[in-house]
């Protein structure tokens, strides 16, 4: 078996993630950062779940076109831009060993 290294790469990211929480009369409700993740992936909406995910938050994750079909990206994932302009989400433990910040 042959050993590879993964060559390095630039990409660009943003993390999904909790801007603002409003109370509301079912506690907190959490307003996203799905606005700025929309403006980044060139779209004008993303695909949000229709009705709230059985949590006290409700949505909690959006929906991401791969070139694999949609995928998940739940809060705390990064919606990585690819090097082919390609978007998917990566979890953030795997996001934080694969890529470091480049300024």
């Amino acid at each position: 078996m042959a050993k590879y290294r993964k060559k390095p790469v630039v990409i660009d990211a943003i993390q999904f993630k909790v801007i603002k929480e409003i109370p509301c009369l079912h506690g907190v409700a959490k307003e996203h950062n799905s606005m700025d993740i929309a403006k980044f992936m060139n779209v004008p909406f993303l695909k949000v779940p229709t009705t709230p995910n059985g949590t006290p938050e409700g949505r909690t994750y959006i929906e991401i076109d791969t070139l694999e079909g949609t995928m998940r990206a739940d809060l705390g994932d990064y919606i990585i831009r690819g090097v082919k302009g390609e978007y998917y989400p990566c979890k953030p433990d795997i996001f934080e060993k694969t890529y470091e910040a480049v300024e």
